[in-house]
């Protein structure tokens, strides 16, 4: 059953806990990955006495994807999740509104972990665990991704302090919802996220 959940959560973007849950199922897939090549990597040994068969061939071209999934889990275990604190007091204020939490977005440079991004229209919102968070940074490299996709209006703003940010989404309630605009732009956040 455990396993079950692990893997039907894979893949959510944007829910509560991605991130915790995308390293667990990086690091799955990767020893599962290295597993196969190394029993079949024995195998071969075993049946023919020698590394010099068809299987060495076999496990060591294994490796290659294993290698890459390897490559994603030390991503993901860079980074962890919205704080369950956090998240509760977020969940509760942020009702009504489009939503992602553990977002990272990367850049040549830089990479940037917000908690939780809220979206109404062409207004983001988000807040960030990260005292010593980028903004301006952050703020160049999400713009250009939002423009190249089309959205020129688009207003991106991220707090560090909980209070504030919890303040900011009580004001994006009262904004006027655009249902075609915030769908697109959470997909554009979605397709560029980790």
């Amino acid at each position: 059953m455990q396993i079950k959940r692990l893997f039907t959560t894979y893949g959510a973007k944007g829910t509560e806990n991605y991130l915790n849950t995308q390293k667990k199922y990086e690091i799955a897939r990767t020893l599962l990955y290295f597993g196969i090549s190394a029993a079949l990597l024995i195998a071969g040994i075993l049946q023919t006495k020698s590394r010099l068969n068809l299987l060495t061939i076999v496990a060591v071209l294994g490796c290659l994807p294993a290698s890459k999934s390897a490559v994603s889990a030390i991503m993901f275990l860079r980074f962890k999740s919205c704080s369950p604190e956090c998240a509760e007091k977020i969940k509760e204020q942020a009702s009504g509104l489009a939503v992602l939490f553990d977002c990272v977005f990367t850049s040549y440079k830089k990479n940037f972990r917000v908690s939780h991004l809220a979206v109404r229209g062409n207004t983001i919102c988000g807040f960030s665990e990260d005292a010593d968070f980028p903004e301006n940074d952050f703020y160049k490299h999400i713009g250009d991704l939002l423009k190249l996709d089309g959205h020129k209006e688009a207003t991106v703003k991220i707090f560090v302090s909980l209070p504030k940010y919890l303040e900011r989404l009580e004001q994006m309630k009262s904004l006027e919802e655009e249902e075609t605009k915030t769908s697109s732009v959470i997909e554009t956040l979605k397709s560029v996220m980790l």
